[in-house]
């Protein structure tokens, strides 16, 4: 199974510190989950993770050995990223942004191959996107375009996929719908999956592990139920809430306390 971890790892964006001291280790073959309140540090992490951004200093590692240490075409055919908000040229197909993830398995003499095009295929057919195969990106919908971008993610074939917020700007029902599908990935095909996710219900439903920040540093890390508490959602979000069983997957589920309305403590 591939391993990903970072191992005392500071990330600054010129000589401003965002992360310090991260150890984080994810779990092979399961849904990760990192929350925390805005500019907390998540999406700084996840680009790390992904060897898009260098520490300033410890260590990101893959496979037992340094991310940076790695041919960027080895890294890319075992790790995928989706980042926030991603932007297709003018006019490209659903059908050739999908077949964009095969570049890291292809050299400029390499043609195009049966295994390429297989790939996209499967990878149209698991994001129900056969049928626009020919369509503009630019003229999809936004849970449409939000799965054509996952579908270029599963022909790279990578067995980890970093996903950040990858249901901001959806609807509830395009939310669930792109969450469902990452879960079917991860059970079908046991992929890694490592997502920043904003929604701590939506976290607590579809994590198996969670990890919580808070001003760049890891605060909690564990199960949804030891993470997802009232006592964390305080510290972390700086709100007062109740934690409670959701009532249809059992799963940690936040009611936040507004100051307008007086917490009636389950009576």
């Amino acid at each position: 199974m591939p391993e990903l971890h970072a191992d005392g790892v500071r990330l600054a964006y010129h000589d401003v510190t965002v992360v310090e001291a991260l150890h984080l280790a994810i779990p092979p073959g399961k849904i990760s989950v990192i929350v925390g309140a805005n500019a907390c540090g998540k999406s700084t992490v996840l680009r790390a993770l992904a060897r898009l951004l260098r520490p300033r200093a410890g260590t990101v590692y893959l496979d037992g050995r340094s991310i940076h240490a790695l041919p960027t075409r080895q890294v890319a055919r075992r790790l995928g990223i989706l980042p926030q908000s991603p932007v297709a040229p003018d006019g490209l197909t659903v059908a050739d942004l999908v077949g964009r993830g095969r570049a890291p398995h292809r050299t400029w003499w390499s043609p195009w191959s049966a295994a390429d095009r297989d790939a996209v295929v499967e990878a149209l057919r698991l994001t129900d996107l056969a049928g626009l195969a020919e369509r503009p990106v630019d003229e999809l919908s936004g849970g449409q375009r939000q799965r054509a971008w996952i579908a270029m993610a599963i022909a790279q074939g990578t067995p980890i996929l970093l996903l950040d917020e990858p249901t901001t700007h959806l609807d509830l029902a395009h939310q669930i719908d792109v969450l469902d599908l990452v879960v079917d990935l991860n059970r079908r095909e046991h992929r890694t999956v490592v997502m920043v996710l904003h929604d701590l219900n939506q976290a607590g439903r579809y994590a198996d592990q969670v990890f919580a920040m808070k001003s760049g540093s890891l605060v909690a890390q564990g199960t949804p139920h030891e993470v997802i508490t009232a006592e964390l959602v305080a510290k972390v979000f700086d709100v007062r809430c109740r934690v409670v069983p959701d009532p249809v997957s059992g799963t940690p589920l936040v009611i936040p306390v507004s100051r307008h309305h007086k917490d009636s403590g389950g009576r």
